[in-house]
């Protein structure tokens, strides 16, 4: 059977949270030059345009798996005129430590939390957000954590994530065995597109997690946008 034919289950090395020093440094900021790079974070900032509301609405959200910080300071520039106060969540200390020394912006604050904890579960915003973040998990865990957030999130959630296909898998292994330094990124990428989804195993998991209202689109390069709408009344008007 191709190894493509289902998500990989085998552990990624940023799967340990006890993980940290250079090694982790120096993984975060490759990441972030392969987000910049492939566009992933046009794909979230994009997203954010249509369903954030009128600058003068105060929003909550929450960056779910946030490593670095990228992200969270990436939508604080773009949306300056925006009331934001935006959360970096990650269950691993040392990257929470490393987000705080790079991110300078007195709207966002970062918190050591699991997600699948009751201190998290306890949490409301108005957006959640996860990039490469989900598929870390199973597809059970997926549907426990999914059915969750929509109880966490008032206006929507924002997921983007990897498409499983030869085509990513053999692109980044070979990029990240040319140009990447790090032996946590020259494992994990190629891995990470192993765990990631297809179209129709999107469609299960919102399924089984009781979500109605979403879309799913598939955005270069080899992303899924997938949108969940928790206030479908308002949301729809987007």
């Amino acid at each position: 059977m191709s190894r493509f034919a289902a998500r990989s289950h085998a552990p990624e090395m940023m799967d340990n949270l006890l993980c940290s020093g250079e090694v982790v440094c120096r993984t975060l900021r490759e990441l972030d030059l392969i987000n910049q790079w492939l566009g992933g974070n046009r794909i979230t900032l994009n997203i954010l345009r249509r369903l954030l509301p009128g600058p003068d609405v105060p929003v909550t959200l929450a960056d779910l798996g946030c490593g670095s910080g990228e992200m969270l300071r990436l939508i604080a520039k773009n949306f300056p005129q925006h009331n934001l106060q935006l959360t970096g969540i990650d269950a691993n200390p040392h990257i929470i430590s490393y987000a705080r020394q790079h991110t300078h912006t007195p709207q966002i604050r970062f918190e050591t939390l699991n997600i699948f904890d009751s201190s998290f579960a306890e949490q409301t915003f108005d957006i959640v957000l996860a990039t490469l973040f989900l598929h870390h998990f199973t597809h059970q865990e997926l549907v426990t954590l999914l059915k969750q957030l929509k109880h966490q999130a008032r206006r929507g959630i924002v997921i983007n994530d990897l498409h499983r296909h030869f085509l990513a898998y053999h692109s980044i292994r070979l990029l990240t065995r040319l140009f990447s330094g790090s032996d946590m990124v020259k494992y994990d990428a190629p891995l990470s597109v192993l765990r990631g989804f297809t179209f129709s195993e999107w469609q299960n998991i919102l399924r089984e997690a009781g979500i109605a209202h979403y879309s799913i689109k598939w955005r270069w390069a080899f992303r899924w946008e997938v949108v969940i709408y928790t206030h479908p009344p308002e949301l729809s008007r987007q």
